[in-house]
C-alpha cells in the first residue's frame, strides 16, 4: 500500500520516529564513543551527540515531516531556539540522573531521549516549521 493512502497525522507520525530514529543513531553513536573510546564524562559527551542529532534532525523533519510554510531561513533560527531548549533539557537531566544520582548513563539517555522528543515534535511542528496542518 502507498504511504499516501495512510491519514495524514499518522504518515507525520510515522516520518518523525523515522528522522528521529536516525538522529539517535547519529547521537548515541556520538555519546558512546566518546564516553567508551574517548573517556569523555557522559554528560559533555551526550551534549556533543544532541548537537550532532540535532543537524540530522533539521534535515530530515525540514524534508520528510514537516509541510513547512517557514522558508529555511525562518525554519532555521526557529529550530535552534527550540533545539536549544532541547539542549539544556538534556543537559539538565543527564545531570541530575548521572553526575548526581549515579544512575548508569546509556538507560538515563533513553529516558531523556523519550522526555526530549515530545518537547521537540511540538516545539517543532506548532513553531519551527509551522506545519501547514497544525
Amino acid at each position: 500500500m502507498p504511504f499516501r493512502r495512510y491519514p495524514r497525522q499518522f504518515r507525520q507520525l510515522a516520518t518523525y520516529v523515522f528522522a528521529g530514529g536516525l538522529t539517535a543513531v547519529a547521537h548515541y553513536g556520538v555519546l558512546i564513543g566518546l564516553v567508551e573510546l574517548g573517556h569523555v564524562d557522559p554528560v559533555p559527551a551526550t551534549l556533543a551527540g544532541f548537537v550532532v542529532g540535532a543537524v540530522v534532525s533539521y534535515t530530515l523533519n525540514r524534508w520528510l515531516t514537516f509541510e513547512a510554510t517557514h522558508s529555511h531561513a525562518q525554519a532555521t533560527w526557529r529550530f535552534a531556539l527550540i533545539a536549544a531548549g532541547g539542549f539544556v533539557l538534556t543537559g539538565i537531566l543527564m545531570h541530575l540522573f548521572v553526575a548526581r544520582a549515579g544512575l548508569p548513563y546509556l538507560p538515563m539517555q533513553l529516558v531523556t531521549t523519550g522526555i526530549v522528543m515530545v518537547f521537540s515534535f511540538l516545539g517543532h511542528k506548532f513553531f519551527s516549521f509551522a506545519d501547514r496542518a497544525a
